[in-house]
């Protein structure tokens, strides 16, 4: 739901100016230093990119789930791992605290969120719970004002540079399944939090994941986010946002992707003529732009359900299912346009075509969307 066009048609602007002038010269520079340049980091932060879905009165922008596609599929057009910096913050890390947190942690970690002073991440996926996350074996055991916490997450995004881990520990363990859960704030520097060396990925170079690894932490009893042996539920909704997000950065992607192979292919000759008139070629290009639009108007209309006030589970499934799959199916063709030049680093087209591949596994795998999605079919025609 847009509240205001005017205002978010000038959001737009602003990102795209930002991703168009700063972050697309910058890429092969994030790429080869595996990490966010400095100063991107603060313009970053000043433009507000921190606090986009974080609520006003905590120093956000608010935006709708509407806007907030809008705005991933522009930072899409630019190398992913930008947009990881900030997207838990945005997204994952912080999601928790606004939908289920006490107006205490609202008051005390929003705004440093939304400012991009402190860094969130999100641990639920362990060495033998990903898309499993009801079998997590993190334990947190009461003791009297505190928690203890023991147990290792994997793949944390951000958990190098993180100032606050969003931690899904089991508190009951009489409780099987997603029931006796619950999620807590862990702050940086709490006796027993111990990383583990930077993950080296197949993609995505500049975006930092490593273990977290919890040995006797005590966490303060307050930092409980939600009911105790809620936290599933919560991260299920945290989840279900998170999934369209990741559904407008494919969008923005496939849309990168189909402008730099048109440009490709109407300046590569071949057969005394641009390829772009070979009928190949054309048809390549023609599903990619099909593919991408039907992205496009299924995410943007699913989040207008869910600012309705409507349950998309189902729908934001779907979402992202397709839209993960197809920016696969466009960088595919993409590297195929390019032909040989493809396969070379000179090309954006080989680093997308890497980096696109995480996008169908994270936030729910392919296979674990497909599940959900016709569960919830059965369910609906008991």
């Amino acid at each position: 739901m847009i509240r205001d066009q005017e205002t978010i048609n000038h959001l737009i602007d602003v990102i795209e100016r930002f991703v168009r002038e700063r972050l697309i010269p910058n890429e092969n520079r994030l790429a080869e230093e595996a990490k966010l340049p400095d100063d991107i980091l603060q313009e970053m932060k000043e433009l507000g990119l921190f606090g986009l879905t974080i609520p006003e009165e905590y120093g956000g922008l608010g935006l709708t789930m509407e806007e907030e596609i809008l705005v991933a599929i522009e930072l899409g057009r630019t190398s992913p791992a930008f947009r990881s910096i900030m997207g838990t913050n945005n997204g994952i890390g912080s999601a928790a605290v606004v939908f289920n947190g006490s107006e205490e942690q609202k008051q005390k970690y929003l705004p440093r969120y939304a400012s991009g002073e402190w860094i969130s991440c999100f641990c639920l996926t362990e060495p033998e719970a990903g898309s499993d996350a009801a079998s997590l074996k993190t334990s947190a055991r009461r003791e009297g004002n505190h928690y203890i916490l023991n147990g290792t997450k994997r793949f944390i995004t951000n958990a190098a540079v993180a100032d606050t881990f969003n931690v899904m520990a089991r508190t009951n363990p009489s409780i099987q399944g997603a029931r006796g859960i619950s999620s807590f704030i862990v702050e940086k520097g709490t006796p027993g939090i111990t990383l583990g060396p930077i993950d080296k990925k197949m993609g995505q170079s500049g975006s930092l994941t490593c273990d977290v690894i919890f040995e006797d932490c005590p966490v303060p009893a307050e930092n409980l986010i939600g009911t105790e042996d809620g936290g599933f539920i919560t991260a299920m909704k945290v989840l279900d946002r998170g999934r369209l997000h990741i559904s407008g950065v494919s969008v923005g992607v496939a849309e990168r992707l189909i402008r730099d192979a048109l440009e490709y292919a109407m300046q590569r000759k071949q057969f005394g003529q641009p390829i772009a008139e070979q009928q190949l070629i054309q048809a390549m290009l023609a599903d990619s732009q099909t593919d991408t639009y039907a992205a496009r108007c299924m995410t943007l209309e699913t989040a207008r359900k869910r600012d309705n006030g409507e349950n998309v589970s189902t729908e934001s499934s779907c979402c992202k299912l397709f839209a993960t799959e197809m920016v696969g199916r466009v960088a595919d063709r993409a590297v195929q346009i390019h032909g040989g030049a493809g396969y070379m680093s000179e090309y954006a087209v080989e680093r997308f075509y890497r980096d696109v591949r995480l996008f169908r596994l994270y936030e729910g795998t392919s296979q674990i969307q497909q599940l959900i999605i016709a569960r919830n079919m059965i369910k609906a025609a008991q």
